[in-house]
């Protein structure tokens, strides 16, 4: 079982991006880490610390929950699409282990998809 992010095109051949459940969350984790903070202490996810405390173009896709809610309009698509690309940009030439590698080719994947939803003037699904 696991999470599947697509352009809300209604064309089944668009392009996704998919994670376990588990994937997810830690891709989420480091995306936090990156804009400094912990994605644990937040509310929604264990915390208590309100969003209105965090200022990132990444809020939409961070505090989103994992099933169901809304879709993510194009301009919010537009607004993660450029500090996702920044962030895995930064990761690229740190380096490091399997798993932040992982995260690189995650986040690239995702730019795609955000890109196509930006193009198209499509929202974000999440599935």
């Amino acid at each position: 079982m696991g999470l599947v992010l697509f352009p809300g095109d209604g064309d089944s051949s668009s392009p996704d991006v998919s994670w376990a459940y588990s994937g997810f969350a830690a891709f989420r984790r480091r995306l936090a880490e990156a804009e400094g903070f912990d994605l644990s202490e937040m509310s929604g996810f264990g915390g208590e610390r309100p969003w209105s405390e965090v200022s990132t173009a990444l809020e939409p896709l961070l505090d989103h929950p994992d099933d169901g809610g809304d879709d993510l309009s194009p301009a919010q698509c537009a607004s993660i699409l450029i500090r996702l690309e920044a962030i895995t940009d930064q990761w690229a030439r740190e380096g490091g282990d399997q798993l932040l590698q992982q995260h690189i080719e995650d986040g690239r994947q995702l730019a795609g998809v955000l890109r196509l939803c930006i193009e198209k003037n499509v929202p974000l699904a999440f599935l």
